[in-house]
């Protein structure tokens, strides 16, 4: 079972780890989701999932990695962005407390076969992408700020302590 927090609102929001995973040329590796009943409408979305049972987020952030990419060499790093967000897909409202993990790796080679049937019907696949490609891509990424957000992490390394990142909400 996920853990989830609430909010002073009320609203709980689920606790969820992501992946800022970068390889031996510092492309990070994005997933390419979309609507399940609405296929046209896709992003980009860095790996990472709710929190499960008792596990921590660095846990998470790990299991979530060999889930959804098949990489299991990963080492991970601190804690670079948090952010709250809040989204329609698949019929419901997601309400999520987010932390993004840097990690690094050597491995290149991606594989989508451990993903849940929600994952197996809303997941295209997996790209490797330079700052570059993403600061010219015409193309929907969360966080939004992305390209900037690495741009940053590489010319500077991680921030002393998180950054957090505006609410975004759709």
């Amino acid at each position: 079972m996920e853990e989830q927090v609430g909010t002073p609102t009320g609203t709980v929001l689920r606790r969820v780890s992501r992946v800022v995973l970068l390889d031996p040329e510092d492309r990070v590796l994005l997933m390419h989701g979309f609507e399940p009943d609405e296929p046209s409408r896709t992003w980009w979305f860095t790996p990472g999932g709710g929190l499960e049972g008792a596990e921590s987020r660095e846990e998470a952030a790990l299991r979530e990695l060999a889930e959804e990419t098949g990489i299991t060499d990963a080492e991970l790093g601190p804690v670079l962005w948090r952010r709250e967000c809040s989204f329609p897909f698949d019929g419901r409202r997601w309400d999520q407390d987010e932390w993004f993990y840097l990690a690094r790796t050597r491995s290149t080679v991606t594989r989508l076969s451990g993903l849940t049937e929600l994952e197996r019907r809303s997941v295209a696949g997996l790209r490797w992408w330079t700052v570059a490609e993403l600061s010219a891509s015409h193309e929907t990424v969360y966080p939004t700020r992305l390209a900037e957000l690495l741009r940053t992490l590489l010319d500077e390394g991680p921030p002393s302590a998180p950054v957090v990142l505006e609410t975004e909400s759709a």
